[in-house]
């Protein structure tokens, strides 16, 4: 019987599971896209960074390159205050590494300015790392030993508790990641660095890429919804 159930909850993941392929689906083929695109200012990503920085105040922040990771892996370190890009967008001269560097200056910028999404997603990280390892562990050996054991209720609820800061993590980042693609947006224009085309492709990658944020926010929250929906069962 509650193998039949658990078969039968995990429709409520599944429309959170195709909407993260979708979403997947579309930042690839955006990137594919505006990567094989040149931008209209034959800039790379690394030069294109460095102008929005420069303009933002920020001449002190250095551009690394990662020698691992995807294409798509990228990202500014707080700690360092250092941009961090894959190889390919450092060096190529295509919308798609323009606009995901810009991206990224968005949160070098939003951590000059103190903006505060940025500033309690980066104070909770210690806190999520520690309850996202402990969350599903303590979810399931509650759920297993609540009919023998009175602590099991006990164990389930603090496992829900760390999730819940796992869909808060999902959740404040959001804002920040939406913040950064309008900022990027709005100097590239500001500064010259795109023309309408490059523009257009530019929102079209980023759009894109922040939905796989949402996409990561739907998931979480499903799975919370599934596991009450399981110990509803149990009961």
């Amino acid at each position: 019987m509650y193998y039949g159930y658990y078969d039968t909850s995990f429709i409520v993941l599944l429309p959170a599971i195709i909407f993260t392929f979708i979403c997947q689906a579309r930042i690839t083929n955006a990137y594919r896209t505006y990567s094989n695109i040149r931008n209209s200012k034959n800039i790379t990503g690394a030069q294109a960074a460095r102008i929005m920085m420069d303009a933002n105040g920020l001449s002190g922040v250095a551009i690394n390159v990662l020698n691992g990771g995807n294409s798509l892996t990228n990202f500014y370190d707080p700690k360092s205050k250092s941009l961090n890009l894959s190889r390919e967008v450092y060096n190529s001269p295509s919308i798609a590494s323009v606009c995901i560097a810009c991206h990224e200056v968005g949160h070098a910028i939003q951590d000059a300015q103190h903006y505060l999404p940025l500033a309690f997603r980066n104070g909770i990280v210690p806190v999520v790392n520690l309850t996202q390892m402990a969350s599903w562990p303590l979810i399931f050996i509650g759920l297993v030993v609540s009919y023998s054991s009175p602590y099991g209720s006990l164990m389930f609820l603090i496992g829900v508790g760390c999730f819940l800061f796992v869909i808060l993590f999902h959740l404040v980042t959001l804002p920040v990641e939406f913040n950064a693609s309008n900022r990027a947006l709005e100097q590239m224009r500001v500064l010259g660095l795109v023309n309408e085309e490059d523009y257009t492709g530019s929102r079209a990658v980023l759009r894109a890429a922040a939905m796989t944020y949402v996409a990561a926010l739907a998931t979480a929250v499903a799975s919370l919804l599934r596991v009450f929906m399981i110990a509803g069962r149990r009961r």
